[in-house]
């Protein structure tokens, strides 16, 4: 078999190519490149993540190619992060980044001359009547098929995931066991273009600052000021620089300028149970059938080990999810990401549209 693997220069990548070896692959390896060197600070670590992946290349005796995809990177994914933040969603550009970079354009350019591409992720794929689905992790905290949600069937068809059915404990004691350079490299933390700035910097960097007044939602009080709603999400505690708190960010007026918060763990208005999704995406099929009860699954709308339960209704064209329990923060721009009622199998998501009394202005 002819497999690709995506090398990031970080321990679960590296273990990927250890273990396809072990197995009596002989994979070829690629890094790809999409920080900007042309941005002070927005380089991705690239110089030190190459010199990881040359040196896993060569224990392995493995070529390794760099694809270069900063443009298309930035021209879609960044963009698309920077359009939704400036309109006041909560955008994911790691959703993004997997559907139209690491399995879009690579795949077109590099990924179609293989049989397969493995990577890092920890996810995993389940042929079920001769069609394959996309997984979740045996390690809930690591789990990352959230960030995979939007990819396609042709894409998760073609995928691997060696590191799904292990602990990332168990991750760490193969690369200690192999001697691998990247062993006791800390993991990257959050999207790529953010490992070496703060995510304010970021933003701060493409929409400038821009002061505004802080408000209590059930008063109208003005409790302080900020320096640009872009800089804020709804369901946010910290960083809000109030006394007295806790403080919830509630909603945000764009045309305004407005953050609004609330105040307390239990306050309501920072929890809703129901929310819409627009251009809902099944990843294999839809398995259900419509009807007016909906059906019972699990879900998440970020990034968490925990996942809720609740009931999805569809009509054909849109899909409605409501809630068992009440959840907090639920933000427009969000994607909601729908599993089978057990959580082992991902149907698909949607970006959240509605979100109880919660939209954007």
């Amino acid at each position: 078999m002819n497999i690709a693997v995506l090398l990031s220069g970080g321990v679960d990548s590296s273990v990927v190519v250890h273990l396809l070896c072990e197995q009596g692959y002989k994979p070829s390896l690629f890094y790809i490149r999409i920080g900007r060197d042309d941005v002070e600070g927005m380089d991705c670590n690239m110089e030190e993540d190459w010199e990881m992946c040359t040196a896993v290349a060569h224990k392995y005796g493995l070529p390794l190619e760099l694809v270069d995809l900063h443009r298309d990177y930035w021209e879609h994914v960044a963009a698309y992060a920077i359009d939704k933040i400036k309109r006041g969603f909560t955008p994911n550009p790691d959703v993004m980044c997997n559907k139209l970079i690491k399995f879009g354009v690579f795949e077109k350019r590099v990924g179609k001359d293989f049989d397969i591409t493995a990577t890092g992720h920890y996810a995993t794929t389940h042929v079920i009547d001769g069609k394959t689905w996309l997984g979740t992790a045996v390690d809930p905290v690591k789990d990352q098929t959230d960030f995979l949600a939007q990819i396609d069937y042709l894409q998760v068809s073609k995928l691997m995931f060696p590191l799904g059915n292990l602990m990332k404990s168990e991750v760490r004691a193969a690369a200690e066991r192999a001697k691998l350079p990247t062993a006791k490299r800390k993991d990257s933390q959050g999207i790529c273009f953010l490992n070496n700035i703060n995510y304010n910097d970021f933003v701060r960097h493409f929409l400038g600052e821009k002061e505004g007044d802080i408000i209590e939602l059930e008063t109208g009080r003005k409790l302080g000021k900020h320096k640009g709603f872009w800089f804020h999400t709804i369901g946010q505690r910290k960083g809000l620089g109030l006394s007295g708190g806790p403080w919830f960010v509630i909603r945000k007026d764009v045309e305004q300028n407005i953050v609004y918060v609330s105040n307390g763990y239990d306050n309501q208005k920072a929890y809703g149970n129901e929310f819409s999704m627009r251009d809902f995406h099944f990843i294999t099929e839809n398995p259900w059938q419509s009807n007016g009860e909906g059906v019972e699954v699990s879900f998440k709308i970020r990034h968490t080990p925990e996942f809720s339960t609740g009931r999805l209704y569809y009509d054909g064209a849109q899909c409605h999810l409501v809630s068992d329990e009440k959840i907090q923060g639920i933000a427009p721009g969000q994607f909601g990401v729908i599993y089978d009622k057990d959580h082992k199998l991902v149907i698909g998501s949607g970006e959240i549209m509605l979100a109880d009394a919660q939209e954007c202005s």
